[in-house]
């Protein structure tokens, strides 16, 4: 399975198994419209994931706004354009956590720092696999 966490100029990919369930980030897009698409499309065809999962953000109180509609719309394009199960994951947090995350390796000396994007994309795939072990998820 692919993650992404959807922003407006950049896009954390992570990359997980359900057999295994955790996810390991892969890297960063760094691309919007038609070159996130293609993007998307090189990632697609060299992991073959069965299936995505896409971050969405709402407010703390769980309230939709502007980023909500952009990351369901880019959703919606990835299971037409790509014709694979698209699962949508709440995703409040999940950018908070990665910086967490991203400091505690550069002061425990991790030379390689993760971009905090991948991170984010790594904990909306943990996520799905947490909800896929605990109840059934519909795909878009």
């Amino acid at each position: 399975m692919l993650a992404f966490d959807l922003g407006r100029k950049r896009t954390g990919v992570a990359y997980g198994t359900m057999l295994l369930g955790e996810a390991q980030a892969l890297g960063v897009i760094d691309a919007q419209g038609d070159k996130r698409m293609q993007a998307f499309a090189s990632y697609i065809q060299a992991w073959q994931p069965s299936a995505l999962v896409v971050g969405v953000p709402y407010h703390p109180d769980g309230a939709s706004h502007e980023n909500t509609q952009f990351a369901k719309n880019i959703a919606k394009q990835l299971k037409n354009h790509f014709k694979l199960e698209v699962f949508e994951i709440d995703e409040r947090y999940s950018t908070t956590e990665a910086i967490g995350m991203n400091e505690s390796r550069r002061q425990a000396g991790h030379q390689s720092q993760q971009n905090v994007d991948a991170l984010s994309a790594c904990i909306i795939l943990n996520q799905f696999f947490s909800q896929w072990h605990t109840r059934a998820l519909d795909p878009l």
